[in-house]
């Protein structure tokens, strides 16, 4: 016979899992609607694909805190903690041991685009957060299944 502690850590669990693959389901039906060929994004400068990956990453944040219910001023500040720069750099620092080579030159091109910078803010974080950005957003025009991957590796936590 379980404990009571061991069926609270058991319902997490389930939890998770709901919703990991609520995130799941919901990151398969916000892919790319436009294709765009390798040769044009190719095209794209870093700064641009960055802009698109910010939105990006800001959905999937997003989506990832639709479940449980909450009130809005929860969504909000449980999303800005993640979007944060700061918050953005480490997950880049947790990715790169995961990137294949094409990505990790994609990193290094968002990572030099990255000029101007919030006075209060390191400008290692700032092109490192801007590094996940770019990459982000070359994901979701070139190979959205390695995006969804990647995210997943995430440790966005639930609070």
């Amino acid at each position: 016979m379980k404990s009571q502690e061991e069926k609270l850590l058991d319902g997490q669990d389930e939890t998770h899992k709901q919703s990991l693959s609520w995130t799941q389901a919901l990151l398969t039906t916000t892919a790319p609607f436009q294709q765009i060929s390798l040769s044009q994004v190719q095209q794209i400068s870093p700064t641009a694909l960055a802009y698109l990956g910010d939105a990006i990453y800001e959905l999937y944040v997003r989506m990832f805190y639709l479940l449980p219910l909450q009130r809005s001023g929860i969504y909000h500040r449980l999303v800005v903690e993640q979007v944060r720069a700061e918050t953005q750099a480490l997950h880049l620092r947790s990715l790169i041991p995961h990137l294949k080579d094409t990505e990790l030159e994609i990193v290094r091109r968002g990572r030099n685009a990255a000029t101007g910078r919030p006075k209060r803010l390191n400008p290692e974080i700032y092109q490192q957060a801007t590094s996940l950005e770019t990459l982000i957003g070359y994901l979701y025009l070139t190979d959205y299944q390695r995006l969804t991957e990647l995210l997943q590796m995430l440790h966005v936590e639930k609070e």
